[in-house]
């Protein structure tokens, strides 16, 4: 009974944190603040080992940051997760 209770909290723990596998397979949440002055451009999911690969580049200067959210639409309404992205402007 032990075993069973440390191990699913071990499996809640990693779904909290964010990790990219627990998100993609059971409807988790990650939030991914990017570096400052930088502008997301694409995100995509690499199938094999559930990694998230996302596309940057320099933010120009009449930019501004942005918060990007990406939701999961399942088909049976369950398990759906959600993908926030942030942009930071550097503090002067």
């Amino acid at each position: 009974m032990r075993l069973l209770t440390a191990l699913l909290t071990i499996v809640f723990c990693l779904t909290l944190a964010g990790c990219n596998y627990f998100a993609r397979t059971t409807g988790g949440n990650i939030t991914i603040d990017l570096p400052p002055n930088t502008k997301l451009m694409s995100v995509q999911w690499r199938e094999k080992n559930s990694s998230l690969w996302y596309l940057t580049r320099p933010m120009r200067s009449d930019e501004y940051p942005e918060t990007y959210t990406f939701q999961e639409d399942s088909n049976i309404g369950v398990l759906e997760g959600t993908v926030t992205i942030h942009e930071h402007r550097e503090q002067k």
